[in-house]
């Protein structure tokens, strides 16, 4: 469809759930596409409200204050807290960030909700859900788990398999379990109100399948029209839930209920606009209502059915509000070749690489915008990071901005020269630039922002190959009036960065900014060639990025792995109790503190090695499959337990007197089982 003229914007970025801080996977996915598109439409002089706040309700949060012993409301105060630190350190631009516990956004949830209630738009119906007799209550889709009927995954949720991204209902579930008791859940009816999604089909056809056919993203279309077309087409969905946290269902007959989180969460863009107009002495009906503003959200591809599909359904059933005009939703970011995930913590936390990487905003949002996952899943490696830093941002960008700032202050006392006049070179390079801003607008307008930031990243390898080729360290010795100019035209170039880049890398914009000595500078100025004049004072040259060494990446690999192989420890179950055996039975072993005075490996074996043991009694031989764990030396001198009086046995072509008792971690490490304090050999143990 044609581009329409819009007299202002409203931006929203999906509400991130405060059950966990940020991770480079919800950047990714959302907060710099809409943060790259915001501040060029700021550039542009354009109308915007830009909201976003913390999702606080749903059984995720339930669950984390369960499990630590706290409250649900000190569980989203906490992630709430760091969340929004992290934005605004990373230079998330919102114009108001909230919060869904709120009095407004209750407020304006329980309105809406009502509206449609006295509409008529809700089904009341009584359905069998799951409910836990021992824990007395119903239980929501991620308090059931059990196998996925898809993939055989043991830990399935009651709403999706994350192994096989199945999308689930309880009763899919194979041998479903409560996570409350661990018990098997029996089904009870419960009365739920539900919005009829069907009958919004034709509409929701038309306005995406048709009227967006053109100017929506594939992946995008490509999931709405799998909802719209596919088996049965849209079905009835419940909008309300049975627990004690969120907004009360406020209609009678719904004591105990809550509004579901995924028709509060959404509203939560409507109540902050309203707080953000309230401080600002605007009109918040504008930026919803009026058929002259665009709404854009944000978002990742999990989301895409609740914002194309839920949401605007909602929205033109009230009536009056405008439905969005795009909703750009991104593919999955995956960590070293991995899924993202933060209940296995295999994740790059924001608020830890703000404090491993002080003043690197930029680098990471350079790294994710240009690996952003805009038409597929993508993959971050540290590797790449570490690359794409030390080979674009330093070796180009920065080198470009450093060395036409350095060479002026050397050779024209930090005051930009005197254009002399254009030599033919000139001339072509300044048309060749001329292109740029026009290029990278049109790609940020159909939020191609990968592509935007490479033609940005060209610009300054033009202005870098420039000075390479012009080369003025070397023509001030013959003409100083060529190099005059040759450093005007770089500086200028350097200027337009600072303009170009700041939907990018804001803080490197306002670095340069800082070194011309130049204010604010709006995107029309762009690819002019006299931002900065003759005479204008710089500022001496600063870095504006610093080369990532080998071992800084590595600590963070390594980090990972560590996390890894932490929470594969905290999740090691032990084996079953074996079969009770008589006390009878058990005084016949004869169990025994031993110390090992020889240990020397097994010819043709990886695994044995064989020990001599002083018993107490004498000394015995034993052959221990502990090769791979330890060196011989090290064992020698350690007391260890030993059963003594199991049958000989011949191994490797030795005889075995016994058997060293080990004890196997859940990495499959064995360990010695000694007594605290050295004791006599031959001690025995009961």
């Amino acid at each position: 469809m044609s581009e329409k003229k819009f007299k202002r914007y409203t931006i929203t970025s999906a509400l991130p759930y405060a059950n966990g801080p940020l991770h480079i996977g919800h950047l990714a996915g959302c907060y710099i596409p809409s943060d790259i598109y915001v501040r060029y439409l700021r550039l542009q002089q354009r109308d915007v409200a830009y909201v976003c706040g913390s999702d606080e309700h749903g059984v995720a949060i339930t669950i984390k204050a369960k499990n630590e012993g706290i409250s649900p409301q000190e569980v989203v105060d906490r992630y709430h807290g760091i969340m929004k630190g992290s934005f605004e350190k990373f230079g998330i631009s919102f114009d108001h960030y909230s919060r869904t516990s709120s009095a407004v956004h209750h407020e304006t949830a329980s309105g809406l909700f009502t509206d449609l209630y006295q509409k008529g738009e809700f089904d009341e119906k009584e359905t069998e859900q799951y409910y836990d007799a021992e824990a007395n209550q119903f239980l929501a889709d991620r308090y059931i788990e059990g196998t996925c009927p898809n993939c055989g995954y043991e830990e399935a949720y009651g709403d999706q398999c994350e192994k096989c991204g199945s999308s689930l209902s309880p009763t899919d579930l194979i041998n479903p379990r409560s996570k409350l008791s661990g018990n098997t859940p029996v089904l009870k009816m419960t009365k739920h109100w539900f919005l009829d999604l069907g009958k919004y089909t034709s509409f929701l056809k038309r306005w995406i399948l048709e009227e967006h056919a053109n100017d929506w993203k594939n992946n995008v279309l490509g999931q709405c029209r799998s909802w719209l077309e596919s088996g049965d087409g849209l079905q009835p969905r419940s909008m309300t839930r049975d627990m004690d946290w969120g907004i009360p269902v406020p209609i009678p007959g719904a004591e105990g209920k809550v509004l579901y989180v995924w028709f509060d969460a959404p509203i939560g863009y409507i109540s902050s606009t309203k707080e953000w107009a309230k401080e600002k002495g605007k009109d918040w009906e504008l930026y919803w209502k009026d058929k002259d503003t665009k709404l854009v959200h944000f978002i990742g591809k999990d989301n895409i059915v609740f914002h194309c599909i839920t949401f605007p359904a909602i929205l033109k059933t009230l009536g009056d509000f405008i439905l969005p005009e795009n909703v750009p939703a991104n593919e999955f970011l995956n960590l070293e070749g991995q899924k993202i995930s933060t209940s296995k913590n295999w994740a790059v936390w924001l608020h830890e690489y703000l404090e491993e990487f002080p003043g690197q905003e930029d680098v990471l949002r350079y790294v994710l915008t240009a690996n952003a996952p805009e038409t597929k899943d993508n993959d971050f490696t540290w590797k790449d990071f570490q690359a794409r830093n030390n080979n674009e941002l330093v070796a180009i960008f920065g080198n470009f901005v450093n060395r036409a700032v350095v060479l002026t202050h050397k050779y024209f006392e930090g005051k930009v020269p005197k254009n002399y006049g254009l030599a033919p070179v000139d001339e072509e390079l300044i048309r060749t630039l001329n292109e740029y801003p026009d290029k990278i607008s049109q790609s940020v307008e159909k939020y191609r922002f990968r592509e935007a930031l490479a033609l940005m990243m060209d610009f300054a390898r033009t202005g870098n190959k420039y000075l390479a080729e012009t080369e003025p360290w070397k023509t001030i010795k013959t003409d100083q009036e060529r190099t005059s100019t040759i450093l005007n035209i770089a500086l200028n170039i350097v200027a337009n960065l600072s303009v170009l880049s700041q939907p990018f890398l804001p803080f490197t914009s306002e670095k340069i900014k800082k070194m011309l000595s130049l204010g604010e500078l709006n995107w029309e100025v762009a690819g002019s060639m006299d931002l900065v004049k003759e005479g204008d004072p710089l500022e001496k040259a600063a870095l504006l990025f610093q080369k990532i060494e080998d071992s800084t990446v590595e600590a963070q690999i390594q980090k990972l792995l560590d996390s890894k192989k932490k929470n594969e420890a905290a999740k090691y179950k032990a084996a079953p109790m074996k079969e009770l055996v008589s006390f009878d039975d058990f005084v016949k072993l004869d169990l025994r503190v031993v110390t090992v005075v020889e240990a020397i490996k097994v010819k043709k074996s990886k695994k044995l090695l064989q020990l001599k043991v002083d018993t107490g009694i004498g000394i015995k031989t034993v052959l221990s499959g502990v090769a791979e764990q330890f060196q011989p030396e090290e064992l020698v001198g350690k007391q260890v337990t030993m059963l003594l009086n199991l049958a000989p046995k011949k191994m490797a072509g030795i005889e075995s007197e016994g058997m060293i008792l080990m004890a196997e971690d859940s990495e499959g490490k064995l360990k010695l089982l000694n007594p605290h304090e050295p004791t006599n050999p031959g001690s025995s143990i009961s």
